[in-house]
């Protein structure tokens, strides 16, 4: 290696790890230096949650193929049969290398290379699109292993953390420390959930992509740095409120979107229900009192503040950031529920951009047509056409009898 390089790399090694970044004042690294009855966290322990990350990723495919699918299967759940484009270079190309939704000035162009109708080219488009989109199969596979992993994480967060003092006296997170040995059963525990995030990003180009795709990657990699600079700096306590905290309403939003993809509504509202209020409890209530409150004040009865103590701060607040993102989607739809009495078909962003753009063109399809249609147009609110009457000011049949709205 050339010497210079070297040099570089040890200089930004030991500006890293200065222990003024990640210890209280006060304290150094060689006051964490390990003995053979007491053992700390090790920066190069973290190393290790890429190879289980590895191993998460091959039995997850292991699992989705060889008991998610059947399951599927055998609990109902049907693929919608979509119709394969007709073969064509040009809009193929166009689609792979330009764009997947192409303005009204390339379908003309696009119409005129092909020789074909607008709306020929405007169809082939709509079904490419959806060739792309993930089969109902997939999606109740990816949530069924989500729902067990998060049902495993949980349960193991609670078997760890249950005879700990700090889940019951949250000052306690902060007895001794940093000089908190680890032991056995938490690095474990950290190992499980931050291999977890890991493996998601790894499966994040091939997962079902939701509108709060964002929103996802930013949690994803608050949380892989929480977890990570909290082992560093010996936040082991806090992080593992923090996680077990997160897994408690995860366990009820996979099942939700199962029987959402079984189409057994009234299991899946309840379900959502109990959800809505698992998660705005847990991130609106419980989260910034025993985690934000606890480590912005509590853990100043300890020590002064420096860096890793605003740095874990930001990362908590980052987090609550989208909890309260989240949880203003889930009001929302919470609201809509008790309006209606009915759950919407976007559960926290379930459903894709591109059903909408389908639904959408069948409906101005069937207007071109002469037919009205009254149902299944829930996004727009009405239809309006020839400058005609909004359909909301209209009276329309609802279970064989008219009804105003």
């Amino acid at each position: 290696m050339n010497p210079d390089i070297s040099r570089m790399a040890r200089s930004l090694y030991e500006w890293l790890w200065q222990h003024e970044f990640w210890l209280p004042p006060g304290i150094t690294w060689e006051d964490m230096q390990e003995s053979e009855d007491t053992h700390y966290p090790q920066p190069r322990d973290l190393l290790l949650s890429i190879p289980f990350a590895l191993i998460l990723v091959v039995i997850r495919c292991a699992f989705e193929r060889a008991i998610a699918l059947p399951l599927s299967t055998r609990l109902g759940v049907r693929d919608k049969q979509r119709p394969k484009p007709q073969p064509s270079p040009v809009l193929e190309i166009f689609y792979s290398t330009r764009h997947k939704n192409p303005k009204e000035g390339d379908l003309l162009s696009l119409a005129k290379q092909c020789d074909l109708p607008v709306r020929k080219v405007e169809k082939w488009f709509r079904h490419r699109r959806n060739m792309d989109r993930p089969s109902l199969s997939k999606k109740f596979s990816e949530a069924c292993w989500r729902f067990t992993f998060y049902i495993i994480s949980f349960f193991t967060g609670l078997a760890v953390l249950y005879d700990k003092p700090w889940l019951w006296d949250h000052r306690e997170c902060w007895t001794g420390y940093p000089q908190q040995p680890l032991q056995l059963s938490l690095f474990w525990y950290y190992m499980l959930e931050l291999s977890f995030y890991w493996s998601l990003v790894f499966t994040l180009p091939f997962d079902v992509k939701r509108k709060d795709f964002k929103e996802q990657i930013v949690h994803h990699a608050a949380t892989i740095f929480l977890i990570s600079f909290s082992y560093c700096a010996n936040y082991i306590r806090i992080g593992t409120l923090v996680m077990v905290i997160h897994d408690a309403s995860d366990c009820f939003l996979e099942p939700t979107k199962i029987f959402n993809y079984m189409k057994w509504k009234k299991t899946c509202d309840s379900l959502f229900m109990i959800f809505s209020a698992v998660f705005l409890i847990s991130r609106l209530v419980i989260y910034p009192y025993t985690v934000l409150y606890n480590t912005y004040y509590y853990s100043m009865e300890i020590f002064q503040p420096f860096f890793g103590y605003y740095f874990v701060n930001v990362l908590l607040i980052i987090l609550q950031l989208l909890h309260v993102f989240w949880s203003c989607l889930i009001i929302h739809m919470v609201y809509k529920f008790i309006l209606q009495g009915t759950m919407e078909k976007d559960m926290r962003s379930d459903t894709e951009e591109s059903d909408k753009d389908e639904e959408r063109d069948k409906i101005k399809e069937k207007e071109k047509n002469g037919i009205t249609c009254f149902s299944n147009v829930t996004s727009n609110g009405y239809i309006q056409r020839n400058g005609s009457e909004p359909l909301d000011n209209r009276p329309h049949r609802a279970n064989g009898h008219a009804k105003e709205r």
